[in-house]
């Protein structure tokens, strides 16, 4: 079995590794809140094992599940520990504050900016930004598997992720080069602000994106 490390011990570290486990990976968590990621392991349940920030990385693949203005300590924390690696940002840079915007500038995305703090010592992917924690627990919505959008610039390593993403039950759909991040962030940026937006009472957090052909 192949094993994963998702740094982070948030709402999403426990959906994307809940997937992978289905999918008979292993899974190690790497977090800074000793309880919360303690509990979360407890939850998980066999296959899945922690360590604490800055413990090295073991695996081929990193899922960074923390939240974009957070993704530049880890990068920095950890240095050259992310060289000849496969990382996978998933983050969605939108203001909070707001829901109207995305916080990356112009012609950007957060994937880019990832890419560029690591200067080319690992892949960088973009995937699971347009799916949600709870979606992701269950696997399914309204009886059907979640698509996982990607895009990178490796072939490889998007290989290496889809897969992952295939034996977890759910369905890879490679969109192109990491510059299509920008579009499934903003497009993401839509989503949510639908989703927080009273006037769609029946828009919440239990919703998917779904290509249906």
């Amino acid at each position: 079995m192949t094993e994963i490390d998702i740094i982070g011990s948030g709402h999403m570290a426990r959906g994307i590794a809940t997937r992978l486990l289905a999918g008979r990976h292993d899974v190690r968590i790497i977090g800074r809140n000793d309880s919360q990621m303690r509990d979360l392991i407890e939850s998980l349940g066999p296959g899945a094992s922690g360590a604490y920030m800055g413990s090295p990385i073991t695996s081929n693949v990193v899922i960074l599940a923390v939240p974009h203005g957070a993704t530049r300590e880890v990068l920095l924390e950890y240095g050259d520990g992310f060289d000849g690696k496969v990382v996978v940002d998933i983050s969605n840079p939108v203001d909070y504050t707001t829901m109207d915007r995305l916080t990356t500038s112009p012609g950007s995305s957060a994937a880019e900016e990832t890419a560029t703090m690591l200067e080319g010592r690992a892949e960088v992917v973009k995937a699971f930004n347009t799916t949600f924690p709870k979606t992701l627990v269950v696997g399914t919505v309204a009886g059907q598997p979640l698509d996982v959008f990607i895009a990178g610039d490796s072939e490889a390593a998007k290989e290496k992720v889809s897969a992952a993403v295939a034996r977890s039950g759910m369905r890879p759909i490679d969109v192109g080069p990491l510059r299509w991040a920008r579009e499934l962030e903003a497009f993401m940026l839509l989503i949510m602000a639908l989703q927080v937006n009273p006037e769609h009472e029946h828009f919440n957090w239990d919703t998917a994106l779904k290509l249906l052909a």
